[in-house]
Formats: structure tokens, sequence, C-alpha cells
């Protein structure tokens, strides 16, 4: 059964768990079924050598339940409990981060070994929940205003999520979570002239009740939280997840999340992060390495085991850059 590759972070300083809330039970608040269909990213036009260097192919999935009614039910309790702590960021409106350091319930859902093996089993590949605990449990809630999208077109910082609507999407009128069927590169270049994606290539995921997912490889698939026609509740949870595959290009952009995380506790948690992949790229180098390699071959292989590492300095001394998405 896949396990977590770091520990879970402890409670930082300044939060207080949610009181009187019940304890986990997969057995009565879980009902894992497949999504009827999983789509790839060879149909967004998605080339094999991108391919290659992605964790999975999967690109996203439709709609399938991942919560019982009463799993459901008690989500939503938490996550109603939770929106006193939702602040804005330049994306989003009004999100809730590090839930799981709140709640948990909430904590024991999102790093569950059977949701976490079940979403391993859509994406084909071994994953884990995400050692950055602010991934894991964000929670999106409706804009004051209508006519504001819930969340701007974007693509994620991290390679692997699910998104679960937490309120009755039989309720709403607008608010669809939309997906452009076509890669960054095409969204991209709509953005630079001042464009959108066009209704006829995007796709709105039909739910079919509260407590259902779609798994989608958010860094991959350009999507949205579009704006509400009529006021009313609307939130959904998105959970995130590693491919323990550390051979794999590890598809995150972390530096943006200084923006709404706490900086001390990512900075912890994302060194800790790369310090792992590192460690085993160095394990498999020591393991592999040909003892008759020229000097620039040699340098390459290093330089490749410790990316992960550079790459994490790099970001951690720049300070803050812009926060990525398709819209002004």
């Amino acid at each position: 059964m896949t396990t977590a590759v770091l520990p879970f972070t402890p409670q930082p300083g300044g939060f207080e768990w949610l009181e009187g809330e019940p304890e986990f039970d997969p057995a009565r608040h879980l009902q894992l079924e497949m999504p009827e269909r999983v789509r790839t990213l060879d149909e967004f036009g998605y080339t094999t050598e991108e391919i290659a260097r992605t964790a999975t192919p999967v690109a996203v999935t439709s709609a399938f339940r991942v919560l019982s009614d009463e799993g459901a039910a008690v989500l939503l309790t938490v996550a109603r409990r939770l929106e006193v702590f939702a602040r804005a960021n330049p994306r989003i409106e009004r999100s809730v981060r590090s839930g799981c350091h709140r709640s948990k319930w909430f904590r024991d859902l999102c790093t569950s070994p059977d949701v976490t093996e079940h979403f391993g089993a859509i994406y084909g590949i071994d994953i884990a929940p995400h050692p950055i605990t602010s991934q894991l449990g964000h929670l999106n809630y409706a804009p004051s205003e209508l006519g504001s999208a819930v969340d701007k077109w974007h693509h994620d910082t991290l390679a692997l999520d699910y998104v679960m609507m937490v309120a009755d999407p039989a309720l709403l009128d607008g608010g669809d979570f939309e997906y452009f069927v076509g890669t960054k590169a095409e969204v991209a270049a709509l953005a630079e002239r001042g464009e959108r994606p066009s209704a006829d290539r995007c796709v709105s995921v039909e739910w079919p009740g509260l407590g259902c997912a779609v798994a989608i490889h958010g860094n991959m698939v350009v999507h949205r939280g579009g704006p509400l026609s009529v006021a009313a509740e609307r939130i959904t949870m998105v959970n995130g997840y590693i491919s323990t595959d550390v051979t794999r290009d590890d598809q995150t952009r972390h530096q943006d999340l200084f923006h709404v995380d706490d900086p001390r506790t990512l900075s912890a948690e994302w060194t800790r992060y790369a310090a792992w992949r590192a460690q085993h790229r160095l394990g498999r180098l020591i393991e592999d390495l040909p003892l008759d390699l020229d000097p620039s071959d040699a340098a390459d292989r290093l330089s490749s085991a410790v990316a992960d590492v550079t790459h994490t300095v790099k970001g951690l001394t720049e300070g803050l850059s812009r926060i990525h998405h398709y819209e002004l």
C-alpha cells in the first residue's frame, strides 16, 4: 500500500485544531469508485517527448465518487468551519490553505492511504500525498461578486491533484469547473494576444453529486473555476500528490506559493522535499554509475542528480515572483 514519502509535518505555531470533529473512518466516509473516462495528454496536443518528461500520460478524468454521503456531509461541515480563515491571493479571492493543520479529519482524508492508492491506480503510477502540506486540502470558495471567476485560467503549481466538489453542485447556476482541451503553450499564446480559451475548446465537468472528484494532471491541463450566475455556496477542495519516481521531472512551481503560504513552513518543507529527491537520485547514481566516464559526462550526471536542490536554492533566494496565471 502506498505511504507518505516523508512524515507529515507537525502542526506549525499559530494553528489550533477544530474541536468536536468525528474521527476519520475509511469504512464509513469513503466510497471509492473509478471514473468512466480517462483522457490522456496526447489528446490535448502534447508531443511524445513532452509526455515522456511527465509523471503520467493521464490528463484528466470524468467526475467519480470518492466520499460516501456521510463523508461528504462531514467534509462540507469542515469546509464551512474553515471558511473563516479564507484569504485572497493574486489568483483566487477566497481560499484556505493549510487546512490539514486545523482539522484532523481533513488531514486524515488528504493523507489517506486508501485514497492515495486509488488515485495511483487511476494515474497508473505510484504516488504519495504531497510533502508540502499546504498542497493538501486546499479549499476555494465563491467570490464576493457575481461575474468574478472563482479561479482564473491557470495550470497548477504541482503535477497531480484532484478537484472535489464540496458544496452541492445541483444548487449552482454557473461556477463550472472547466478545462481547456489543448496545451499550455496554446493558452500562453492566447494570453499574449489578450484572449482567453474559446468555449468550443473547453469542457465543463458534469458532477454526479457531492463527494465526487476529477483527477487532473494539474500542471499540464489549463483549467479554472468559472463565475457564478446566481449567488450560491460554491466550495471545491484540491488535494495534491507527487510521483514517487524520482527519475521523472518534479513538475512543480513552489516559488508561487510564497504568495499564499507561510514562508518559514514552506521553506522548510520545500527544502526537505528537494533533499528527499536528491537523496534518492544520488543513491541511484552511486549504484549505477559506470567507472569509465569522461569528466563532462560525470559532471552532467551529478548535476542532474542534484537538480532539485539547485532549483530549490534558486527559488528560496530569488524572493517573490509573479504568481502565474493566464489572465490580466
